[in-house]
């Protein structure tokens, strides 16, 4: 029987939500806490407030069921799980650790001996012992792992999620888990809590470890999609086709390059390297240089958009840029979801609004209205496809692009939908 009776999950995001959800499932109690009021709300109402498939059935039915809840505040509980995120600050990718450390400065006064805190915030090498650190420092009454007591009151461990958007409640069950513990008692409690739901292996590390085997993981996938992207570039130049290229390439057995985009986005993949970068600087050399390739992609799609727009013009006597109208196909990070965080296709359509004098639509089928900063857009769902314009402008590959006939006009295709 587990010795986890009520589980405490801080951040209702998309991975603390579906995280408190699955534990919920399998009859524990469960209360998340967020500080958005709405989101808190809506969860109570067995809603959910971020978009993924089948989320909405699993916390409508462990709400219903008395399993879940949320709440503003931490309640006393036998695990706590930390899910806010880890941005950057300031312009030089230096991870910021406030949300965690507000976190921690939350969940402090319900403390007791006995409990777990886990880490699965993505942090940098590090931010497991510092996450202890603060705690320790608000309860000088409770002992902690660093202090190096053989027993600590308070087990510490870093458990990072490896799931994607889309599939995340198929990937939090099935995939492994990595388990990295202060000690290997704090691991070892880690383990217990994790397999409730995992039926993937878990897999006990260090806490340093487990940070650093996150980071790498993202890392190697970008340095992967910046030499695709790399490629593309260089095609373009040499007028190959690079989609072409590449599964060529990808037919020898011991070749898989990933596709070309507008870039990189998402809470991950565009963000995890820096914490390598950030921490090693000197020696994360090929990291720094995928990030930058990747990071570079968006202004390169722009100068396309701008050369596009000028051949129109030039081409239609009488003809200004307030006459050439814009169709952009997707604002989220990646296919099939409604999250624009760190989104290179939205960041594309931003700019492309702010130097274009013509109209410019968005369509976007997974979200009905446009976020702050995306002023002076017209937002479309799929329902309105195909659509007249001018310069067709593919940046997010949904699947209801898939199907489109290549458009008349001008086609800017970075996701080799119409290639």
């Amino acid at each position: 029987m587990s010795s986890f009776s009520k589980i405490c999950v801080v951040g209702l995001g998309y991975i603390g939500l579906p995280t408190a959800a699955v534990f919920a499932s399998r009859k524990v109690q469960v209360v998340g806490v967020d500080v958005n009021p709405e989101a808190v709300e809506t969860i109570n109402r067995g809603k959910i407030h971020i978009v993924e498939p089948e989320l909405d059935i699993l916390v409508h039915s462990t709400v219903m069921g008395g399993f879940l809840r949320a709440s503003g505040v931490p309640e006393p509980a036998d695990a706590f799980l930390i899910a806010v995120p880890t941005p950057f600050k300031g312009n030089n990718h230096e991870p910021d650790l406030s949300y965690i450390e507000k976190a921690c400065a939350s969940i402090a006064p319900v403390l007791k001996s006995g409990d777990l805190v886990v880490l699965e915030s993505t942090s940098p090498v590090g931010a497991t012992e510092q996450m202890a650190d603060w705690l320790s420092t608000a309860r000088p009454d409770l002992s902690f792992p660093q202090t190096g007591a053989a027993a600590a009151d308070v087990s510490i461990a870093h458990c990072p999620e490896r799931v994607l958007p889309g599939k995340i409640l198929h990937e939090l069950v099935e995939n492994d888990r990595l388990i990295g513990g202060m000690t290997t008692r704090c691991a070892e409690r880690a383990a217990d809590l994790y397999r409730m739901f995992v039926k993937g292996e878990c897999i006990i590390t260090s806490a340093r470890t487990a940070e650093m085997a996150k980071l790498t993981e993202n890392s190697f996938r970008d340095v992967n999609i910046a030499f695709a992207n790399e490629l593309s570039m260089i095609c373009d130049k040499l007028d190959i086709d690079v989609w072409e290229l590449i599964a060529l390439a990808n037919r020898h057995p011991r070749v898989n390059i990933l596709q070309p985009g507008p870039g990189v986005g998402g809470h991950c993949i565009a963000v995890d390297p820096w914490f390598i970068v950030a921490g090693t600087p000197a020696e994360a050399r090929i990291i720094r240089t995928a990030r930058e390739v990747n990071d570079s992609k968006p202004d390169w799609v722009l100068a396309k958009v701008r050369e596009a727009v000028a051949s129109i013009t030039s081409a239609r006597p009488g003809t200004t840029g307030s006459d050439v109208k814009i169709i952009c196909y997707g604002l989220a990070f990646k296919p099939d979801i409604d999250d624009l965080r760190e989104s290179p296709a939205s960041a594309i359509v931003k700019s492309v609004v702010e130097m274009h004098s013509g109209t410019v639509v968005a369509v976007e089928p997974n979200i009905k209205a446009l976020p702050p900063g995306l002023d002076g857009i017209t937002l479309v769902g799929s329902e309105a496809l195909p659509m007249d314009g001018d310069l067709h402008l593919m940046l997010v590959d949904h699947r209801q692009f898939k199907s489109l006939p290549k458009p008349s006009g001008i086609v800017i295709d970075t996701r080799g939908v119409w290639e």
